[in-house]
């Protein structure tokens, strides 16, 4: 099901003919921002081709290919990651801020990663978010995770501490070390770690 039934939207930076107004003005400025961060240039670079490889646990869902080219994010590419971070406990989608995969880029480029991101957990609803918040202290009542801003993941192989550093290091957003059960939760929101 697709969460509220829209796609990428006009108010998506991946999404032609948007207005400027107040949000893309933030937007723009904070994209000015993150250009002065070392290692920005490797997510937000104005006309790069970007790329991702990621494999969903749990599913035999993946995705690997452009996802950014000529200076715009790809429609399609986008739907299908959409897809992969989908809320598996209810089968819901919604559009993913495409700044989560701009972080994961940047960080896998910084590592000289040729293997794919394992996606443990994406998109999650508000129901989704708050039994997990039951279930765990761990969990945010406020996850970015709930406004498809967030991934938590690993790369087979590669040492989640290292990748936490590093990550944490680019400050391109939000970073968690959950070193207990192997994984790492990136964002696009503030940068911020724990």
């Amino acid at each position: 099901m697709l969460h509220g039934n829209r796609p990428h939207e006009p108010e998506c930076p991946c999404c032609a003919d948007r207005r400027l107004g107040r949000r893309s003005l933030i937007g723009a400025g904070l994209g000015l921002l993150a250009c002065a961060v070392p290692g920005a240039a490797e997510a937000q670079g104005a006309r790069g081709t970007r790329r991702l490889r990621v494999e969903r646990a749990y599913t035999s869902d993946s995705f690997s290919g452009v996802y950014f080219a000529d200076g715009r994010y790809v429609t399609e590419a986008l739907r299908k990651l959409d897809w992969v971070f989908r809320d598996l406990s209810r089968e819901e989608v919604t559009p993913m801020d495409p700044r989560l995969f701009d972080v994961m880029h940047a960080v896998a480029a910084r590592m000289e990663a040729t293997e794919p991101f394992e996606v443990i957990s994406g998109y999650r609803s508000p129901e989704t978010n708050a039994a997990t918040a039951r279930r765990t202290s761990r969990a945010s009542t406020v996850s970015l995770h709930m406004s498809g801003m967030a991934g938590d993941m690993r790369i087979p192989g590669r040492d989640s501490y290292g990748m936490a550093r590093l990550a944490a290091s680019m400050g391109l957003g939000g970073v968690g070390l959950y070193r207990r059960d192997g994984f790492v939760h990136l964002d696009c929101g503030q940068s911020r770690r724990w």
